[in-house]
């Protein structure tokens, strides 16, 4: 039972941890489209061309996506049913937390200016410590369109939305397969039966 307890707190960060890294997923798809009937894919290359992003970093994607495709019983093809773009859009978040704790002339009694606990900042005489922190992320969108190689329409899009990760190569490339692979299980999407 102790052990039990020690590693509750343990289990509880990796958990913190590990949903402070997560992929926000979505899709959209025309619903008039039988998506059964799409067996074989390839690359449009045009649309992958403006990707704003390195060639690397396409390979990597593309390389996610064709496996996933694959696992899902598709084939890659000269003479594809369906063509597969990408592209990428990039965002800097900016976080400031005020942290300007302390004790001033106004004492205890405060959280926030207004509320229950210890006072913000010194009003008057005390003391006080902390700041603002700042905080700047990248925060990176990846789209992936599925296009109906006869009609040339747009059939199925998905988006990963997230934190990139760009100084350590592994890190990378697994990353870039997490978006894709969680953005996959909206593929092929689930019919409404009502």
């Amino acid at each position: 039972m102790k052990t039990i307890l020690k590693l509750l707190p343990l289990a509880f960060i990796a958990i913190i941890l590990t949903s402070c890294s997560s992929v926000r997923v979505a899709s959209d798809y025309d619903k008039e489209t039988e998506f059964n009937n799409y067996k074989t894919f390839a690359f449009f290359k045009p649309g992958i061309d403006k990707a704003e992003i390195s060639d690397i970093d396409k390979r990597r994607i593309l390389r996610a996506i064709e496996s996933e495709l694959m696992a899902k019983g598709m084939t890659k093809s000269e003479n594809p049913d369906m063509l597969v773009s990408i592209f990428t859009k990039s965002n800097q978040r900016v976080d400031i937390y005020n942290n300007a704790w302390g004790v001033g002339a106004w004492g205890w009694g405060g959280f926030g200016r207004w509320g229950w606990g210890p006072g913000w900042g010194a009003w008057g005489p005390g003391f006080g410590w902390g700041g603002n922190n700042v905080s700047t992320r990248t925060e990176g969108i990846l789209f992936v369109d599925f296009i109906d190689a006869n009609k040339k329409q747009l059939i199925w899009q998905g988006s990963g939305t997230g934190y990139l990760v760009t100084r350590n190569v592994e890190k990378k490339e697994a990353r870039i397969n997490e978006f894709v692979s969680e953005m996959m299980t909206k593929y092929p999407p689930e019919k409404d039966t009502k």
